[in-house]
């Protein structure tokens, strides 16, 4: 451990243990759950941390994330070990809230619907997730592993393209946008998780903010009145530090599809639309 991790792991238990003193007579008989949010890349990720920490203003939870675990490494693309998911998890204390780009095999399902957690899986229309990447890549993380690949492309087109089908020929595992899904499909089947549109969040807010907060006061009844609890989650959203909120707006797909792109993506994940719930056909 370097001494600046050190340090910001110091600075973190000293915050549990204020936040703990805070809220020494609010106590949950079973014990305080983990926070973990999980997110499919480009859905919200942000968001969603941003609404758990909201937590921390009427109960016990850290006032940061914890740490943050995605199954590719960022600046190589390379592919972490399944091992690698198990450490992080058992790494995770009671009162802690984290965020992952977690796949759902078996042991970390197992691991994370076992009692300790109280997970959320958001997601997004995967439509508008080849847009969100295209900017991503090409525009805001310039040590992306793909980085200079998309810039190499002649248009927003072409790039469009490439989030859509993967990159079949590259060294780096980069597939097409439903085999980058399907490792998450999982999460659905797991009434323990619970999940969350990205579009629900824009369009339907106090609704789905009800949801993830009776979600975890089913394992941990927060002795404050809801509607405090709800604008507590309300009041943590921060449009400006959340990437995905880029312009606010779902559904953008739309002005960048051409005819090419959408039959392009039916081909590719046509049937993904449907089992998401974001079109009944492939008539769209």
């Amino acid at each position: 451990m370097t001494l600046r991790s050190t340090i910001r792991s110091l600075i973190y238990q000293t915050e549990k243990q204020i936040q703990r003193g805070r809220f020494a007579r609010t106590q949950v008989s079973e014990g305080w759950p983990i926070l973990l949010g999980i997110s499919f890349p480009k859905s919200g990720t942000h968001l969603l941390d941003q609404i758990l920490l909201g937590f921390s203003k009427v109960a016990p939870y850290a006032k940061r994330v914890h740490s943050f675990y995605a199954e590719y490494e960022g600046e190589t693309g390379r592919k972490r070990a399944p091992e690698q998911a198990l450490t992080w998890l058992d790494s995770l204390h009671p009162l802690d809230v984290a965020s992952a780009h977690l796949f759902a095999r078996p042991e970390a399902a197992s691991r994370v619907t076992g009692g300790g957690f109280v997970p959320y899986f958001i997601f997004r229309d995967p439509r508008d997730v080849v847009v969100s990447h295209v900017f991503y890549v090409t525009e805001m993380e310039a040590r992306h592993v793909h980085h200079d690949y998309y810039q190499s492309l002649p248009d927003f087109d072409a790039r469009l393209k490439v989030s859509i089908l993967g990159r079949p020929d590259s060294e780096i595992e980069f597939p097409n946008i439903a085999a980058r899904f399907a490792p998450y499909l999982g999460w659905l089947d797991h009434p323990e998780v619970l999940t969350i549109h990205f579009e629900d969040l824009i369009h339907e807010r106090i609704a789905t903010l009800t949801r993830i907060m009776e979600h975890l006061l089913v394992r941990a009844p927060i002795p404050a009145p809801r509607e405090k609890i709800l604008d507590a989650l309300e009041s943590s959203i921060n449009p400006t530090k959340s990437p995905t909120f880029r312009s606010g707006k779902t559904g953008e797909w739309k002005k960048y599809f051409k005819d090419e792109h959408k039959r392009t993506f039916k081909d590719a994940a046509g049937d993904l639309l449907i089992r998401l719930g974001y079109e009944k056909t492939n008539d769209w």
